[in-house]
């Protein structure tokens, strides 16, 4: 109970006071299932093919807090969503080559979704706005910036009106550039190993941090909370959730949201 309360008292502290740098105006949406973030890594796609359409709208469905995207650029230069560099593992026709390669059109007319079942043959990589049309204003967006120009996808996410909704998950150059132009968006830097923590914590001042299983502790929370910050943390597998909630954790991002959401229905 003591732990619950703590964690409560820091949630509030962090989305309502947040008076650090240049995010002093930021609020995160409310965990819907709880007190913890749910984040469905590429989407809600078990039995769906990732990082589609059908996939954000699953997670949107289960009431998942975030979905992760994958964003990367077409060789005409358009954003798109897309985990691997290559599309070689997503389509059944032996067309291989990297993203970047294609244009938007030559992607838009792959099939990326007869390789999971037949009935998604029509799924095809979704657009950067695509995506934002989709989500805004139902479920926020953990965005893995992957590889594409800063200055553009801010330009969609401020048509969108979506600079609080989305959470940037970037090389440290990268967020420090979205910090000077975006001072409303929402950096959320990873530190790798514990052991950089503090050094990031001191030179970000981040209201969200994210973090891996592997590189995650009580400890490593404890000091994000003492300096005002939640942890967003990528599970290794269900085995983790118990443990996650034990610690007071902010945030799972996961491969399974509907059943991290049942677990956390039945707590």
């Amino acid at each position: 109970m003591m732990n619950r309360i703590k964690f409560l008292l820091i949630l509030v502290a962090t989305l309502g006071a947040m008076g650090c740098k240049n995010q002093s105006d930021t609020v995160l949406i409310p965990p819907k299932n709880g007190n913890i973030y749910v984040v469905a890594h590429r989407g809600a796609h078990i039995g769906i093919p990732e990082n589609t359409l059908a996939a954000y709208q699953k997670a949107i469905d289960l009431g998942a807090d975030f979905v992760e995207i994958d964003l990367r650029t077409t060789r005409d230069s358009a954003l798109v969503s897309v985990h691997n560099s290559k599309i070689d593992a997503y389509v059944t026709d032996g067309t291989t080559g990297s993203v970047s390669e294609f244009t938007l059109a030559e992607l838009k007319a792959m099939d990326i979704g007869s390789r999971i079942d037949a009935k998604w043959k029509n799924e095809r990589i979704p657009t950067f706005d695509e995506i934002l049309e989709l989500c805004k204003g139902k479920i926020g967006i953990y965005l893995d910036f992957k590889n594409a120009d800063i200055n553009q996808t801010l330009s969609v996410i401020k048509k969108w009106d979506m600079e609080k909704d989305i959470v940037w998950y970037a090389d440290p150059q990268e967020l420090k550039e979205v910090e000077q132009l975006c001072p409303e968006c929402i950096i959320m830097p990873d530190p790798g190993p514990e052991k950089n923590l503090n050094t990031l914590l001191t030179e970000f001042k981040p209201h969200v941090v994210a973090s891996v299983w592997k590189h995650y502790s009580k400890t490593f929370l404890d000091a994000c909370h003492n300096a005002g910050a939640i942890v967003l943390v990528d599970e290794s597998d269900s085995s983790c959730w118990q443990q996650a909630l034990d610690w007071g954790t902010d945030g799972i991002q996961t491969d399974d949201p509907e059943g991290l959401i049942k677990f956390l229905k039945n707590q």
